[in-house]
């Protein structure tokens, strides 16, 4: 049993700590970073994170769902950590970010699949920077002489030839919208999404004026207002979060379903469990079934190898 536990929550963060003996976990929530899915809600293996509507004021926009974690049911496991699409929560042992469901591999990492290709970069464009709606890009041009280069177009045409175009993603932070890829060059930034779903509204049902779902979007331009004054939906950038879901104030106006999630390799319960909660039943059987499917064609394949080796003997 831990020696000492505490719980602080402000408007920017909100933080757990467990003392024992020799150890000091410590569970991180960003508030800032936090959009108020509902994603770590159903991959928590302890029910311990909840989710709570905030009342709207007057005709203030809606404001996202805040999250609140008990401290007597959460045991620091890190599975919040690792499943949170924009790294809001950080859980720590002893300092470090050392997350013993990763190392013993009882847990899949999100795989953020990510490339850049800057020679496909034109010097000039700074777009993908621009372009991401959570200003996790930053894009720097360097001269043949090691210095920042700030505006390209006043470079000659071989000065410009001779710039080296970096561009950094904060992909611990990144849900993978592909807002970055539809602006770059093709082929310059190439991002597979980590979450694929379905998302749809029912504009019948929609209140009239209501944009609750609009204002809590973490990614601009994916919920927008049409020509009928109606919510619609943009799914190239859609990264299937669930905040919207949360702030609806009217069942089935607004429904969304996620279908697969793109993670690492792992034999886990846990996380079956998980998958099932985050994606539904009838998904996580696909890939299940799918899964053992690749197991069952990797030892055919081994057999067939083995057998062509005795031949050949």
């Amino acid at each position: 049993m831990p020696f000492k536990k505490s719980k602080q929550d402000t408007a920017d963060a909100l933080v757990l700590e467990w003392v024992l003996q020799l150890k000091k976990y410590k569970l991180t929530l960003d508030r800032n970073r936090c959009i108020g899915c509902q994603i770590c809600s159903l991959a928590c293996p302890k029910a311990a994170i909840t989710t709570q509507k905030t009342p709207k004021v007057n005709n203030e926009p809606a404001k996202k769902v805040k999250i609140d974690i008990d401290l007597s049911k959460c045991n620091f496991c890190g599975v919040c950590d690792v499943t949170c699409p924009h790294g809001a929560v950080t859980v720590t042992l002893n300092g470090k970010h050392d997350l013993k469901i990763l190392t013993k591999e009882s847990y899949p990492q999100i795989i953020r699949n990510i490339t850049i290709d800057t020679q496909k970069c034109a010097k000039e464009c700074t777009q993908c920077e621009t372009a991401c709606p959570l200003d996790l890009i930053k894009v720097t041009k360097v001269g043949f002489d090691g210095k920042p280069v700030k505006d390209v177009s006043k470079l000659s045409p071989t000065g410009k030839r001779r710039v080296q175009v970096t561009v950094d993603v904060a992909k611990q932070y990144c849900p993978t919208c592909r807002a970055c890829e539809y602006k770059c060059e093709p082929g310059a930034i190439v991002v597979k999404k980590a979450i694929e779903g379905k998302i749809a509204i029912n504009q019948q049902l929609c209140p009239e004026g209501c944009r609750d779902c609009i204002d809590v979007c973490p990614i601009n331009g994916t919920l927008t207002i049409d020509k009928n004054n109606k919510v619609t939906v943009n799914e190239l950038t859609c990264t299937y979060c669930g905040a919207c879901q949360n702030v609806c104030p009217i069942p089935d106006a607004l429904t969304l379903y996620r279908t697969k999630i793109l993670h690492t390799l792992v034999h886990s319960g846990t996380w079956n469990k998980a998958l099932e909660r985050i994606v539904g039943q009838q998904n996580a059987a696909k890939e299940l079934t799918a899964r053992a499917a690749d197991v069952r064609r990797n030892i055919v394949d081994k057999r067939f190898i083995i057998e062509e080796m005795k031949k050949n003997e």
